[in-house]
């Protein structure tokens, strides 16, 4: 009996720390690590995962597109999702996304996919080389480097694309210079189902 005692309460005392460290690490602020000098602070993770669960819903694509012609994508940079429905109706499909990082950085109304690309290159848009002067010029697709993952879709808006990213934390944040990011995985099948033309709406 003397020698079961500790056993237990050593057991106990490890669980007890353990949960007191889970809940400490809950409670400090999380970083998306967007880049070189482009560290964003979000606050209280905790509220935020839980409005985000509370709005990750299926929707209807009526109230947003007169129709569905050539498929149709809606961003929610709110709830940071996307939805696609196909042009008959018969595929729908919604993903968690990342998000521009600030409102200026943000833009929102109707486009179109005006491009598929695969292994897309990379060219950091003139605003984010001022931002961010040491970044390179030019990174060719495919190279590990590269933040725009195995495809995109490009959109009519010049430097806005929907695409991959090898970087899973920055989806469900704010996280982009102003792209649409998806899982990996995500991207595949979404470039699989769209097509030059979908319409595009970003609210």
């Amino acid at each position: 009996m003397s020698t079961e005692t500790p056993r237990r309460f050593s057991r106990r005392a490890v669980i007890g720390r353990a949960a007191a460290a889970l809940g400490t690490a809950l409670a400090a602020p999380a970083l998306a690590q967007t880049g070189a000098e482009t560290t964003e602070f979000e606050n209280d993770l905790n509220s935020n995962i839980r409005r985000n669960i509370s709005s990750f819903r299926a929707l209807q694509w009526q109230p947003y597109f007169a129709d569905t012609r050539n498929g149709a994508i809606l961003v929610d940079t709110t709830s940071r999702a996307l939805h696609f429905w196909s042009a008959d109706q018969t595929i729908y499909r919604l993903y968690p996304t990342s998000v521009p990082l600030t409102e200026d950085l943000t833009r929102r109304g109707r486009t179109e996919g005006v491009q598929k690309v695969t292994n897309p290159p990379w060219r950091p848009t003139p605003a984010m080389r001022e931002r961010n002067p040491e970044w390179p010029e030019f990174v060719q697709g495919g190279a590990p480097e590269n933040p725009l993952g195995p495809f995109a879709l490009y959109l009519s808006w010049q430097y806005y694309r929907i695409h991959g990213t090898h970087d899973t934390r920055k989806i469900g944040r704010r996280s982009s210079n102003g792209c649409i990011g998806l899982y990996n995985e995500h991207i595949t099948e979404l470039y699989s189902l769209a097509q030059v033309g979908t319409q595009v709406l970003l609210i």
